[in-house]
């Protein structure tokens, strides 16, 4: 992991988990740019902005990042230079979508579970609270889990753009040998701070909250503020942190059982509450629905799915109306105990992007993956400090939201043609196989 800037140290006063040593937090190489005003994005796809985080807010269009990236796959010539510029934006995608994605809503790893109640409770209500309390006790413990102050993982991960469709064509990537490889270490402490560190493909994200406000740093981007309430982070709910997890569906419902990997298991839906989703809207952005499913062993008792999807909806400048979903499902696999406590060791992740609107032949659909290991974990590591969760010094809150990641360059029919002319294009480059030995090979469908 020498391309991440933490590490693993003896301490002064005394060892750690891990096997006697400690974890101290080292000094990032070359401390995150801090350069002009800072607003807030979203925590999907990254603007293509061409460049290191300098100055972000000046000319910036809502969505030029993944407009341009969408229009790149279908019109992409075949050349070295096209080849770099397809993995530099392929990554960009890679990592803004997937590298540190946020929860529905905002909790605390210190808020009680309610208790258990069958009178005047709704069954599907009553049956959630005693799965979240199954799943308490099959991760560890209530009064293990509360014992934990701190927490630290490392773990290995590889992220690929496994598929491309239009309304015309599917594109898929035939080859996963060319998935990007790196890796992450996340650090959490109570109360609701956490800070993750991916190093993927030669780039770095990187994203923290100290309890009030949660924040990311990407090379082309710079940092920024999330619009919103603090919400915990996703990969926190795969497996890593229990506590976190069922707080997270203190709230939910049961809303029946599937099989899954051969599995059986009960299924809780979490909606995320208007007031939220109206924080997180702003502008010709409005994000519709938010929605959390966590599916629990009925033999285990633990997590071994979780999937969640969100919806925005974006009025053009041209007056058309454009939809993004997003959906992520994540299956949670090798449950070992550490130090009493179930982590998933390792797990995989489908990413899609669909975007839909009024025309249909500008619907896009993009499939990403990402397949991940956990190396090392270890709880209440001495010498982690509140200055580990310290923001960027600069960094301003503003009024950008989320939404600025999806485009809003679609003008009608002239682009929609000018898309399918590109398209045509970028299959027929395609089927040439004409993109040297680092252009991943792709199999396209009618």
């Amino acid at each position: 992991m020498s391309a991440l800037t933490w590490g693993r140290k003896n301490l002064t006063g005394g060892g750690g988990g891990g096997g006697g040593g400690g974890y101290y937090l080292a000094q990032p190489e070359q401390l995150i740019g801090r350069s002009g005003s800072l607003r807030p994005v979203m925590e999907g796809p990254d603007p293509d902005e061409g460049g290191g985080g300098g100055n972000i807010g000046e000319s910036k269009r809502l969505g030029s990042g993944l407009g341009h990236w969408v229009k790149g796959q279908l019109s992409r010539a075949p050349s070295v230079a096209a080849t770099a510029a397809y993995r530099r934006n392929d990554l960009r995608l890679l990592l803004g979508v997937m590298g540190a994605p946020l929860a529905p809503i905002h909790v605390s790893s210190s808020d009680p579970l309610p208790h258990l109640s069958i009178k005047n409770t709704p069954i599907e209500t009553s049956s959630a609270q005693y799965i979240l309390q199954q799943y308490t006790a099959a991760s560890g413990g209530q009064k293990l889990q509360n014992s934990i102050k701190n927490a630290y993982a490392m773990g290995k991960l590889k992220m690929i753009t496994s598929e491309l469709e239009t309304a015309t064509r599917t594109v898929r990537n035939r080859n996963p040998s060319k998935a990007e490889t790196g890796g992450f270490v996340l650090w959490q402490m109570n109360p609701d701070m956490w800070y993750v560190e991916l190093a993927v493909g030669g780039s770095k994200v990187r994203a923290g909250c100290n309890g009030k406000l949660v924040w990311r740093h990407t090379p082309w981007l710079g940092s920024h503020t999330a619009k919103g309430p603090v919400r915990p982070l996703r990969r926190g709910l795969q497996g890593l942190d229990p506590r976190t997890t069922a707080a997270m569906f203190a709230e939910a419902k049961c809303i029946g059982e599937k099989k899954v990997n051969g599995e059986d298991c009960f299924i809780l839906k979490l909606c995320t509450d208007p007031e939220t989703l109206k924080a997180r809207s702003e502008g010709p952005a409005e994000i519709i629905r938010h929605v959390l499913f966590g599916y629990f062993s009925q033999k285990t008792g633990l997590l071994v799915h979780i999937e969640d999807s969100h919806l925005t909806r974006i009025q053009s400048n041209g007056g058309e109306t454009v939809f993004w979903e997003t959906t992520y499902n994540s299956s949670l696999d090798d449950y070992r105990q550490v130090e009493g406590i179930m982590i998933a060791h390792s797990g995989h992740s489908v990413v899609t992007l669909f975007r839909f609107g009024e025309v249909a032949t500008s619907h896009t659909r993009t499939k990403m993956e990402e397949s991940w290991t956990i190396e090392e974990v270890a709880f209440n590591v001495p010498g982690l400090s509140l200055d580990c969760f310290i923001p960027p010094a600069d960094l301003k809150t503003g009024s950008l939201t989320e939404s600025c990641e999806y485009p809003q360059e679609e003008r009608g029919k002239n682009n929609t043609l000018a898309l399918s002319a590109a398209h045509r294009a970028k299959v027929a480059a395609l089927e040439n196989g004409s993109f040297e030995d680092h252009r991943p090979v792709w199999h396209t469908d009618v």
